[in-house]
């Protein structure tokens, strides 16, 4: 470097602070000021309210896209005071919206992963032309404004309340999003397959942009991972298996849920405390541990295989095979630049001691069934 240069030093550093940081690196918080990135910020938006239905203050939460281009998020619950409260109430629905990582939902069993950053529903305000927020709580209504991020003025009682919830709606920030159109198959995929994975929500999503066509889908699936398999399944009745169980060495729960089809490729689909780990991890490397293990024991005692076989290897496990394996853990590690790979190390053997014994009696109640799944597995899977 010439001495002429101009030098990198301290008086170059731009420090961001607040929701000014959001404002100024957007992609940073939610991924992308693209349709991804406007889609997530819906996302994060109505995972507050479904941590509620998860935490058991809250029965319902709607998801309308609204004529005007905005996005309201209603729940029943209306647990956190709207204004500034007293020490043993929490935080104040004005500071989640008002202040980065207020708020933001503790990282266990009980509660959705969190967002791109996890940094809470502040984003959402941050990222808005305007945000209006209503709460409903003991007896009364009061209402807040922001614009950008920044409060328009003090929260301010509307009127009285005979229910009790929350409102909340936001309009995208134009200076910010390449676009502000939103894709309602792409929010259903979304709701639809958090519904699945938690079968005590209650999600409706609602479409009101053309007055003329207004589309309405809810989203309830109380046999959680057995109804999605079934869905999923090219089969017109298939046979589906599927269990949840509790392990204490892993601090969680594991559900799965799989079945044979007659034709397709091989899915299986893995999850950790509701987010997609298209990275795989331990659990499904416990998965496919379990199943393995399982249909190798089974074809030794049917006699499909000798001695001198080797081990069916857990790569490859037969065509039409479609699972979902979904953990719920206290104290997830996710792994990777995407955060996307589960990393617990116990998860491995719990997953696969539970796959393994609930596919053996599986197996073992029709010799039939069985056989024609372990017909399916390739050759190439047995050496």
């Amino acid at each position: 470097m010439s001495e002429g240069s101009n030098p990198y030093d301290a008086s170059r550093i731009v420090v961001l602070e607040g929701l000014d940081a959001v404002r100024k690196r957007p992609g940073m918080y939610i991924g992308s000021v693209g349709e991804r990135g406007l889609h997530h910020l819906v996302f994060e938006a109505a995972e507050s309210a479904l941590n509620e239905i998860l935490d058991g203050t809250a029965e319902r939460v709607g998801i309308t896209l609204t004529a005007d281009g905005g996005v309201r998020i209603t729940d029943d619950g209306g647990r956190h005071p709207v204004g500034r409260p007293g020490r043993d109430d929490g935080p104040s629905l004005e500071d989640r919206l008002t202040v980065l990582w207020c708020g933001v939902p503790r990282a266990d069993r009980r509660s959705l992963a969190g967002g791109f950053a996890g940094a809470g529903p502040a984003v959402v305000n941050a990222l808005s032309s305007r945000l209006t927020a209503e709460v409903r709580r003991d007896g009364s209504r009061r209402t807040l404004e922001c614009e950008r991020g920044v409060r328009v003025a003090a929260p301010a009682r509307t009127g009285p309340a005979d229910d009790h919830g929350t409102v909340i709606t936001f309009w995208p920030d134009a200076e910010i999003f390449e676009t502000l159109t939103f894709s309602f198959d792409t929010l259903a995929d979304h709701f639809r397959e958090l519904a699945f994975l938690n079968r005590d929500l209650d999600i409706t999503l609602t479409d009101d942009r053309d007055p003329g066509a207004p589309r309405a889908v809810r989203f309830r699936f109380p046999g959680g991972a057995r109804d999605w398999i079934t869905q999923r399944s090219t089969s017109p009745h298939p046979d589906v298996i599927g269990f949840e169980r509790e392990y204490a060495a892993m601090e969680g729960t594991v559900e799965v849920a799989l079945c044979w089809a007659d034709s397709g490729d091989e899915g299986v689909t893995s999850y950790a405390n509701s987010r997609c780990t298209a990275g795989g991890g331990t659990h499904e490397l416990g998965f496919r541990d379990g199943l393995a293990a399982a249909l190798t024991a089974y074809a030794r005692e049917q006699h499909l295989l000798t001695p001198s076989d080797p081990d069916l290897t857990p790569t490859r496990l037969g065509a039409g095979l479609t699972a979902v394996v979904s953990v719920k853990l206290d104290r997830p590690e996710f792994e990777g630049a995407l955060r996307d790979r589960l990393g617990n190390p116990p998860v491995r053997i719990c997953v696969a001691e539970a796959v393994r014994e609930h596919l053996t009696t599986w197996l073992r109640e029709d010799p039939v069934r069985s056989a024609a799944v372990l017909a399916r597995i390739p050759v190439t899977a047995r050496d």
